[in-house]
């Protein structure tokens, strides 16, 4: 039998426009008013979970959702980049931003690498779907577990990570087992 995976993208955070590595913060009042909003439209399944951050917990709080908090679909671990901005960090290293940039394996900031992000989201996946009752889930996520879950579930090279683009609260589905999973486009 079939698993579906409904990955949600957590709602914003007021971080301001410039790429930053996450450092934690929880929704402000318009990303809430946001999720509330959006809240018609994510499906309602039999179980929900939620990475630990803040910004998805309280995504799951406004949506009325009781999620369990599910540690294998937390962020990506950017280590010592933690809560600066891009921009920063590269003028300063440059040389371990083009590291992280162009080697899937790099782990310049001491965190986790691409690859062992796309692995461990990977896992999870094919954990929850072998063997799998058929059945829907719902999993509140950071943007980069989304990226990495489709790098693994079509089997794309790991640097297609860079190319994925995911926005707050998009919703993306996944079904199938562990080993062979389909893209559900246009939900």
């Amino acid at each position: 039998m079939a698993v579906r995976v409904a990955l949600l993208a957590a709602g914003s955070t007021a971080v301001g426009r410039d790429p930053q590595f996450d450092r934690g913060a929880p929704l402000g009042e318009t990303a809430r008013a946001s999720v509330r909003a959006a809240a018609s439209r994510v499906p309602r399944t039999p179980t929900t979970l939620t990475a630990p951050s803040p910004r998805c917990r309280d995504t799951a709080a406004e949506l009325g959702r009781t999620a369990l908090v599910e540690g294998a679909i937390d962020d990506w671990d950017m280590g010592r980049w933690r809560g600066r901005a891009l921009a920063e960090v590269a003028a300063g290293e440059p040389d371990a931003v083009a590291a992280w940039l162009g080697d899937p394996a790099a782990v310049p900031h001491g965190g986790e690498s691409l690859l062992a992000l796309c692995e461990r989201v990977g896992g999870w996946l094919d954990r929850l779907a072998d063997p799998a009752p058929a059945g829907r889930v719902l999993a509140i996520v950071e943007p980069a577990v989304v990226r990495a879950a489709v790098v693994h579930a079509l089997h794309l090279p790991p640097p297609a990570f860079w190319r994925l683009d995911v926005r707050p609260l998009a919703l993306t589905e996944l079904s199938g087992r562990a080993g062979r999973w389909n893209l559900r486009l246009g939900a």
